[in-house]
Formats: structure tokens, sequence, C-alpha cells
């Protein structure tokens, strides 16, 4: 079976389960997407990993494994996907210490939130994408939508978003603070 390297394209709230995020993943060289729904927490560390800009106050769970990790010299080599049974995906993290590589079970949003962490490359197999891959069709780039503000935050300056992006890290709802973010970054 090949294996097929995924990037994460995007996180967005779950129409289908009530408190639950659909993490999408795509294959780097094809069209094909590979949901996987995750619980609010997973989706917290992955957004953080992915936006460099926010940094909490203390370390997340994946980051307080990845300090340690780096203390002891492990490193995460690669993150497979490697099965799926009644719409769960099973993943494994591929670590390498002294030149000695361990195998690691782990659910596919920790490995995920991990992987993002050390850089380290995702990846799955043709098989999975074939089963539970989709192609959409109509796709729209973030540089072709149009501008969208949100009306929860027209009333409020840059500067009055800034203080409440703070307040939200502080508070440790990054969910929040990424959503100011992107309301800025579109204002500009």
């Amino acid at each position: 079976m090949s294996l097929v390297e995924l990037s994460v394209n995007r996180i967005s709230y779950s129409q289908s389960q009530n408190g639950a995020y659909a993490l999408i993943l795509e294959e780097i060289d094809g069209e094909r997407k590979l949901p996987i729904v995750i619980g609010g927490f997973e989706a917290q560390s992955i957004a953080i990993a992915l936006d460099k800009e926010i940094q909490p106050p203390r370390p997340l769970t994946h980051d307080l494994f990845k300090n340690l990790a780096n203390n002891y010299e492990i490193k995460i080599k690669q993150v497979i996907i490697h099965k799926l049974v009644d719409g769960i995906f099973f993943s494994s993290i591929i670590c390498e210490r002294d030149n000695e590589e361990e195998i690691f079970d782990a659910r596919t949003s920790d490995a995920i939130a991990l992987a993002l962490r050390f850089e380290s490359p995702i990846y799955t197999y043709d098989k999975i994408l074939d089963n539970a891959g989709i192609i959409l069709k109509k796709e729209i780039s973030n540089k072709n939508k149009e501008k969208k503000f949100d009306e929860s935050f027209k009333g409020f300056s840059i500067k009055e978003l800034n203080k409440k992006i703070a307040k939200a890290i502080e508070d440790e709802n990054y969910e929040l603070a990424a959503q100011l973010r992107d309301e800025i970054n579109q204002r500009k």
C-alpha cells in the first residue's frame, strides 16, 4: 500500500455533531480531502499549532509533551493514519531517539497536534483516502473570497479588538482569539 502525504487544510465547526469540529486534511499532490471529526479541545490545540502568533500563557498538553520530548531528545519522524474502522481513524506516531524507532498508537487528533508542533509529515494510505476521502467540486480559495466582517465585532476598533485578543488568550479562549485575529486581518 502506498502512503500519501497530507497537510491540514482547515478546521471548521461540525454541522452534524454538536460540540465537535471537522478537521480537514488534504493530500499534498492531489484533490482529495480527508474530513475527521474531532473534539473541541483537540481542535483548539491544532488551531494554536497552526497559528504561530497565538502563545498560550501556560503550555497546553501537546506543548508539554513537545517540551518533554525535546528535553529527552525524542523526535517525531512522522504520523501515519493507518486504519479506519466504523468511521474512527487510527494513527501511529513514529518517534526516534538515539537512532532507534518506536511506534506509538494515538488518537488521530493528538497525533496531528503533535506532528504540527514537531513539523513532522502526516501520511495515510491511498486505500483510506479512497474510502473516506472527498473531492470538493467548488472550493473557493481565500484569495477569491469576498471580505466578510463578523457582525458581532462590527462596532469595535482594531485597538479594541487587540485588547479583546489579549483578554481571550489570558482566559485561554483561543477560538475567540483566532476569530478576533481573523477579523483584524480582514479589515487590513
